[in-house]
């Protein structure tokens, strides 16, 4: 495969990247080493949009979090992901954190955030009443919101291979060679399994193994450091789901343990923040989660163990305190784009137009497609019919419903009983290329509901079989080893 452009990792800065370049007339292409997008990093964090507040703009990661965070409303048009701009708080419970409210109140105030509020106690006891009664005061940032982050890289990587971009995935590249002059050489990328791409410029957006990934290049020698973050997730039930997202006062170490309303509905309590050797290693203890409740609950007391429906971890990748985005000073027409730490998801729009100039700046020529498409099609979901039917009113959710139900009686048949997702939705996650579990879920909300899968699991194993013919022994989780079951159904 001869490319222009290759770019190395597809989670959120990686579909970003794909997604822009896909607007030009060249050949671009994702290598991801894993069996599906977002995977990574992506796959497992907070789902935030930041406000804008946290960092100041000296730094490159706050001037393309403040840049990325207004990109959202376009992208949602073109995208169809679930987003929402519910707004942050940050809750001071002691009168001596309200200094660090009042700092980080004048940094918004300086980054120019949209509405941004320095909050006395009855403000923001006003704007989320479920805060704790010890709330002295707090800030208010509108313009924050929460995100599906795995949609959303699902949906920009659709957008991109409708636009030409190819995806290569379990392409876990292990060698690479370049040829030829400083200005006119190629790059030849090799996977471990043989497979190999020419590409006149590389992105390495590999995430928690860009570093890796550098030395493979011959580039800059830099070190990646997991921090794991570790979260529960409370059934839609719960009375503790606050309305806006609830911080509280940071600390130098961590932004501290959210509670935050996921946009499906449900909310998540979280995250630690320690350093974590092994890359591979999504594994939650026991301390760390009480540690989690007892925090959450000082900021939102009605948290109950009773609503949690499951926990995991994320790993963030850290390199040093700032994003690392620039061409590299050893390798030719080689780009590094590493430490997509928090606010990463925010910046990530901002992110790709910063690497679109500089490949520009390093000799790409481009030229705009003019039959570009930005919009993906909007996939139908039973859950926002059933829940519209729902609201007081209005019966046409269910109306519409019936309708896809005559075309199709796969929409009929609720597969995923907790997130009322339909054999339709599932047979449309296979078709796009999502042949595993954790695929099918990410692209669904199937297996994401109270019983996390108990239910819907062996239905799914099924459907996966029928429609990309892969036998019971290849189904697996994630890829690779993963396989879920033996034997015959």
């Amino acid at each position: 495969m001869d490319l222009d452009v290759a770019v190395i990792g597809c989670g959120v800065s990686g579909a970003n990247i794909a997604r822009r370049l896909s607007a030009y007339n060249i050949k671009t292409a994702i290598l991801e080493k894993s069996a599906d997008v977002s995977f990574g990093t992506s796959k497992a964090n907070s789902g935030i949009i930041h406000g804008g507040f946290h960092h100041n703009k000296k730094y490159l990661k706050a001037r393309l979090e403040m840049q990325g965070g207004l990109m959202f409303d376009q992208l949602k048009r073109e995208l169809n992901f679930p987003f929402r701009r519910c707004g942050i708080i940050v809750a001071a419970l002691h009168r001596d954190e309200m200094k660090v409210v009042e700092h980080l109140y004048l940094q918004g105030v300086e980054n120019e955030v949209i509405g941004i509020e320095l909050c006395s106690r009855q403000r923001i006891l006003e704007l989320e009443p479920k805060l704790s009664e010890d709330a002295v005061g707090g800030l208010y940032a509108p313009g924050g919101g929460i995100i599906e982050p795995y949609r959303f890289v699902y949906a920009l990587v659709e957008s991109a291979q409708k636009n030409g971009v190819e995806l290569l995935t379990n392409f876990k590249v292990s060698k690479a060679k370049w040829a030829g002059g400083s200005s006119n050489g190629v790059w030849t990328v090799s996977a471990e399994d043989g497979r190999e791409v020419k590409a006149r410029y590389v992105i390495n957006a590999a995430g928690l193994f860009a570093d890796e990934v550098s030395k493979i290049f011959g580039a800059e020698d830099f070190k990646i450091t997991a921090r794991k973050g570790e979260y529960y997730l409370l059934d839609r039930l719960t009375k503790a789901c606050p309305s806006k997202v609830v911080f509280p006062v940071p600390t130098a170490v961590s932004k501290g343990m959210l509670v935050i309303p996921t946009v499906e509905g449900t909310a998540l309590v979280g995250p630690t923040a320690d350093s974590c050797e092994d890359k591979d290693d999504f594994s939650t203890t026991q301390k760390k989660l009480e540690q989690i409740l007892i925090s959450g609950k000082t900021i939102i007391p009605s948290l109950s163990q009773n609503d949690v429906i499951t926990s995991f971890a994320g790993l963030r990748p850290c390199l040093e305190e700032d994003f690392y985005i620039e061409a590299s000073k050893k390798a030719p027409a080689f780009v590094q784009v590493a430490g997509i730490q928090s606010p990463g998801l925010t910046a990530s729009p901002a992110i790709a137009e910063y690497v679109k100039n500089i490949l520009v700046d390093i000799g790409l020529q481009l030229t705009e497609k003019p039959h570009w498409d930005p919009f993906v099609e909007n996939h139908p979901c039973a859950r926002y019919m059933i829940d519209a039917n729902n609201e007081k009113g209005n019966e046409s959710g269910l109306a519409k419903l019936d309708s896809l139900i005559q075309s199709d009686p796969a929409w009929g048949n609720i597969v995923c009983r907790c997130e009322n997702v339909s054999e339709a939705e599932i047979v449309q996650a296979v078709k796009l290329g999502h042949t595993t579990l954790d695929g099918v879920k990410y692209f669904t909300r199937a297996q994401m509901g109270r019983c996390q899968g108990g239910f819907c699991t062996y239905k799914i194993i099924k459907i996966i079989m029928r429609e990309s013919e892969l036998s019971l022994e290849q189904v697996t989780k994630h890829g690779g080893a993963s396989c879920v079951l033996a034997g015959t159904l």
